[in-house]
């Protein structure tokens, strides 16, 4: 790839951090007052260890107690104009990941290449000075990326609109909230033009009307040919402003690729929506002496399993199953359920080649088709039934999501679409000329 076409080069980055460790008790007056002594040096060498790393490396299994390694051996690239979203469990490294490519704090190991402008909202009120006004912030942030007056000057009047703080402008920003800082901020942030902006959980402390305005601007921003990095929880968010996602583990990229993909790589791996369950032993199976289940899955139709539905895509629900003793009907069924805890629907087996028909001994498979364009996007778990043998709850889940490429019912709008569910129905406009 052509380097000129790159925004951000990680490149075999370490980010090694020293802890603090337990003091230890002395258990005499002597020991107490020599200690006391020596302290001095002591803290001095710590002081000087804090920022010498010359007796660790990210590859080996010997390193000190007090040595934390938050990112290990790290490289990846984005390029111009490019969206990826940053995921990962608490831990992870993913804000140490946005402090060293917003130049914040720099790599123990290894290198970032960054050709841009950088914009990064990081914290509430990242790069505010708490005694200046909300007015003298937003000069001061633009002179840092090196805008010139006038070109803030046209800036302006759109930041004031979008934070919606028009009225505490010019009082101090130690005085605002935390909502107000973090308006003020992002408006700040997305609007002086950056070619590069990273954007961390941060918008999680907005309300709702405004986090929907801060996705509008992402992917305006993000159409504009501008590179956005950001991290999110809100696999919605990812799956609908990213057309590619990094995930990070234990400060290693453990998958890159298409966003849904890698959504459901994340889900799966935190348990937050298995897409297959499965009961090896099958006494140890849910059910009885008649009927035990054995395993349930979520599938696409080229058969894969997955975790993450896109919306406009049909996904069946497979029960697989063992009839112990023959001569018995069964009534099967599942429920689903979103993530408000809402019954959206219950479905039964109505296949008519068992319906009301005893099952003779053997292993079974049915398979009930969600068609596409009928569920909202969101989480959902599935919990399968025999009446009057066994149930299930939250033995399977899936996260229906909407890559928001202006087809389906979505059409081009960003914001939340409410209800249990979301059809695609069919549309027809007459017109009549006059």
């Amino acid at each position: 790839m052509n380097d000129q076409n790159i925004a951000v080069k990680a490149e075999h980055i370490s980010k090694c951090y020293r802890i603090g460790l337990k003091e230890t008790m002395q258990d005499s007056l002597l020991k107490t007052i020599s200690n006391f002594m020596i302290n001095p040096l002591k803290n001095y060498r710590t002081y000087r260890a804090l920022y010498n790393f010359d007796d660790v490396s990210p590859d080996q299994d010997t390193n000190p107690s007090d040595v934390i390694w938050a990112l290990k051996d790290l490289s990846f690239e984005v390029k111009k104009g490019e969206v990826v979203g940053i995921i990962g469990v608490n831990g992870a490294g993913k804000s140490t990941l946005l402090k060293i490519l917003s130049r914040i704090t720099v790599p123990t190991t290894g290198r970032v290449t960054i050709r841009g402008r950088v914009s990064s909202l990081l914290e509430v009120g990242t790069g505010f000075h708490p005694e200046l006004t909300g007015r003298e912030n937003i000069y001061l942030n633009g002179t840092i990326l090196g805008m010139r007056k006038k070109e803030i000057d046209r800036k302006f009047d759109e930041i004031l609109d979008f934070a919606g703080v028009e009225k505490f402008i010019d009082t101090p920003v130690k005085r605002y909230s935390s909502g107000m800082k973090v308006r003020l901020a992002f408006a700040v942030a997305a609007y002086l033009e950056p070619e590069i902006l990273i954007i961390d959980e941060v918008l999680a402390v907005g309300d709702a009307s405004f986090q929907k305005k801060c996705m509008h601007k992402m992917k305006d921003v993000g159409q504009h040919g501008r590179t956005v990095l950001f991290v999110s929880h809100n696999m919605q968010a990812i799956t609908r402003l990213c057309p590619r996602a990094i995930l990070l583990n234990d400060g290693q990229v453990l998958a890159d690729g298409p966003s849904p993909e890698i959504v459901g790589v994340y889900l799966n791996s935190e348990g937050g929506a298995r897409a297959e369950k499965v009961w090896p032993d099958l006494f140890q199976a849910p059910g009885d002496d008649v009927i035990r289940l054995c395993a349930l899955r979520a599938k696409t139709v080229d058969g894969r399993v997955t975790g993450v539905v896109d919306i406009s895509q049909p996904v069946a629900i497979e029960l697989e199953y063992e009839v112990l003793q023959s001569g018995h009907e069964f009534e099967i069924y599942f429920k689903l359920i979103n993530g408000e805890g809402i019954d959206v629907f219950q479905s039964i087996d109505n296949d008519p080649s068992w319906r009301k028909k005893s099952r003779p001994i053997g292993r079974y498979m049915s398979k009930a088709w969600i068609p596409g364009d009928l569920l909202a996007e969101g989480m959902y778990v599935i919990n399968p039934r025999v009446r009057n043998r066994f149930w299930v709850d939250d033995a399977l889940g899936i996260q229906v999501v909407d890559p928001m490429d202006g087809a389906g019912a979505r059409v081009d709008t960003v914001r939340d679409i409410p209800g249990v569910v979301r059809p695609l129905l069919k549309w027809e406009t007459e017109f009549f000329p006059r």
